[in-house]
């Protein structure tokens, strides 16, 4: 089922049950939303439901935090306590072809490109550190600047002391408590 990137009927039944349960457990983070009106984009864009399942299976947990009017979208974020089982990765695809020894499995963007979501930046990261507190024990990589990755470099963010730290490390670095969120727009 991965390479036509869409569920079948029960695949589709069950992850939308998953998500209108942590949708409704979790009103905090979409106010004002409607599940039915979700539900219907979701039904509307298999390969969209698709990239979520992605998500659950790397245990992810999306879920809608936010609304986009103009371009009537939702926004959905992983919402896993600490970051989701998609982890020791380096940054890109640059960065994991130039390592001699020790390449990891894969890489974040490519991971990401492949599941069909984006990276969080370091603004959507602060935004979901609003809704709860995540990556307590672990990291989490987001979308680095180009200046900064052209000199080799990446960022990530974690939660620590109650406050929300971004930090850089070479791309080429990977580490099991480091993974990525990444974030789905329907």
């Amino acid at each position: 089922m991965k390479n036509n990137k869409k569920l079948s009927p029960e695949q589709a039944e069950a992850l939308l049950k998953i998500l209108k349960s942590r949708f409704e457990k979790n009103m905090n983070r979409h106010k004002d939303l409607d599940w039915n009106k979700i539900q219907s984009k979701l039904e509307e864009n298999p390969e969209k439901l698709w990239s979520l399942n992605e998500m659950e299976e790397t245990e992810g947990e999306p879920d809608v935090v936010d609304y986009d009017k103009k371009n009537d979208e939702y926004i959905f974020f992983d919402c896993s306590p600490e970051s989701p089982k998609r982890r020791s990765f380096c940054y890109d695809y640059p960065a994991w072809n130039a390592r001699k020894a020790n390449k990891p499995e894969n890489n974040v963007i490519d991971k990401a490109s492949e599941m069909g979501i984006e990276l969080l930046s370091e603004e959507q990261y602060r935004q979901l550190q609003q809704l709860g507190k995540f990556d307590l024990k672990t990291s989490s990589w987001v979308k680095t600047p180009v200046e900064i990755r052209e000199l080799g470099g990446a960022i990530f963010c974690d939660r620590r002391y109650n406050t929300v730290f971004m930090y850089h490390n070479g791309a080429d670095s990977y580490y099991a408590a480091r993974g990525f969120r990444g974030f789905l727009k329907v």
